[in-house]
């Protein structure tokens, strides 16, 4: 246990958890379903799964599970088969990305999760955001989709009126006006379970006729590792397409939380944290789960000082797995609208347009992804595969230039081109040249419409030299929605 650095629990810790756990149980069957997988499977990934991730990681506030993006990953990579094979093969899956995920961690190259871009992540995010949507328009429709693909059927769902329901759209509008407006109320209001509670009530005493989540099973899981293993080559390219862009949003929310509350963090941990949840996840019948902005968010707001918060969600799902029957009637539209409302804030069309302003070659990086995603569902993962070789290209053609002009008041530098793994090095030495000199320093992020960890963290290392000598640190232009990465250098 000592060799876990556990920390030590609170009431905060449990209340948060439990907090989260509120969410996470409506959540997990939705984003089950949209790996076009039995919701119940969303359940399994979120009890034992959590309780390991919370003995290794990193991160006090992180929360793992089921993600929209990441189950949307795992229904590009499942392929086509007889849909009673399909929760083995998840779990398969489930087991491939946990190998990929340790093994980067104990290598210690959790950087390499740096070779998606950050121009990739956000055209392939806003990309799969769409097709999320797409793919929940009929279930909130109170239709049934068809296999002519997502954005077909989402077209077909919304040029047949005559064949909506009209229980299931107010159902659904219930359930989104109280997702999305309970956060203006409050942060931590449950606005996810009052519409899970509203659909089951509703459908349990009125005469709803559309679909629900009808099979549900109670008691703990079935452990096994009973798995198609003649699968693996099939799997292999989205195991490990999961494994790194499953992680990039939660290296996202710990490191913004990292860097807001000065704590540590250590990427390679998290990967082997995160591999070892997949795995359990694996064996406990679930399939791959990441890391949660919207969860962690709730976990932190809540009150939440260790990794304990993600134990205690883990153990409220695992104490509610022997009456999750009571979800059966659970209209699927809820369900839906659950996705929908989720993924609509996984959009970003600002930060897409904005960047033209920034960057033409990174912009038409982000736009060619983005165009890419929704042209290759449900096989998504080519996207990112596409994304990757077009940066090296870009990296190898433009580069970075690290622009320096010296004023009355100081040395400004202006750094022009991807800041990505490939660039680290070259914008460290630049900041470090700079810090040596005798004046203070502001960096120009006008042509920058990205920064990183490693960005933060060549500023922090400037900010050390300087100080001691009374000189300073300062930065002009900031990429949009990095304010609190860098809230952390100004405290």
């Amino acid at each position: 246990m000592a060799g876990l650095d556990l920390p030590r629990p609170s009431i905060s810790d449990a209340l948060a958890g439990a907090s989260v756990a509120l969410v996470l149980i409506p959540q997990s069957l939705a984003y089950a379903e949209l790996a076009n997988l039995p919701p119940y499977l969303g359940l399994f990934a979120s009890a034992f799964p959590l309780l390991a991730f919370s003995l290794f990681a990193s991160s006090p506030y992180l929360q793992t599970g089921p993600t929209a993006v990441v189950s949307l990953l795992t229904f590009s990579a499942l392929p086509a088969d007889d849909p009673a094979q399909l929760p083995q093969l998840a779990a398969l899956l489930a087991l491939m990305v946990g190998v990929f995920r340790f093994v980067f961690g104990v290598l210690r190259i959790g950087v390499v999760v740096r070779l998606i871009a950050l121009p990739v992540v956000t055209g392939f995010t806003s990309g799969a955001a769409i097709l999320i949507i797409c793919s929940q328009l009929p279930r909130a429709l109170g239709l049934v989709a068809g296999d002519d693909g997502v954005i077909p059927e989402a077209v077909q769902a919304l040029t047949s009126p005559g064949d909506w329901n009209l229980q299931s759209i107010l159902l659904a509008m219930i359930t989104i006006v109280l997702f999305l407006g309970g956060r203006k109320v409050h942060p931590l209001f449950p606005g996810v379970l009052i519409a899970v509670i509203i659909g089951i009530v509703w459908s349990s005493t009125l005469s709803y006729d559309a679909a629900t989540v009808a099979d549900v099973p109670e008691g703990l899981p079935p452990f096994s590792l009973d798995l198609p293993w003649a699968e693996i080559p099939t799997l292999l390219a989205g195991a490990l397409v999961i494994a790194l862009i499953g992680f990039a949003e939660p290296v996202s929310i710990a490191r913004t939380f990292a860097n807001e509350t000065g704590t540590r963090w250590d990427a390679n941990r998290e990967f082997m944290a995160s591999g070892i949840a997949n795995l359990v996840s694996s064996f406990a019948g679930g399939y791959p789960v990441g890391g949660s902005f919207s969860r962690s968010s709730v976990n932190k707001l809540a009150g939440a000082t260790t990794r304990w918060a993600g134990g205690f969600t883990g153990l409220v799902v695992l104490a509610f797995l022997p009456f999750a029957g009571v979800l059966e009637p659970l209209p699927r539209a809820v369900l839906g609208a659950i996705v929908l409302a989720a993924a609509w804030s996984l959009i970003k069309p600002k930060l897409l347009i904005g960047l033209w302003k920034r960057d033409v070659h990174q912009a038409a990086l982000a736009w060619i992804v983005f165009v890419a995603t929704l042209a290759v569902a449900p096989r998504v993962e080519r996207a990112v595969v596409l994304g990757v070789v077009l940066t090296i290209g870009l990296h190898f053609w433009k580069g970075l230039n690290v622009d320096r002009s010296d004023g009355a008041d100081g040395v400004t530098v202006v750094p022009r081109g991807l800041l990505w793994i490939g660039t680290d090095e070259g914008f460290t030495s630049a900041i470090e040249d700079v810090a040596d000199g005798s004046c203070d320093v502001t960096i120009d992020f006008a042509e920058a419409p990205f920064i990183d960890d490693a960005t933060i963290q060549a500023m922090r290392a400037a900010q050390a030299r300087l100080a001691p000598t009374g000189r300073s640190l300062s930065w002009v232009n900031a990429p949009a929605g990095s304010d609190r990465m860098l809230a952390g250098l100004a405290d």
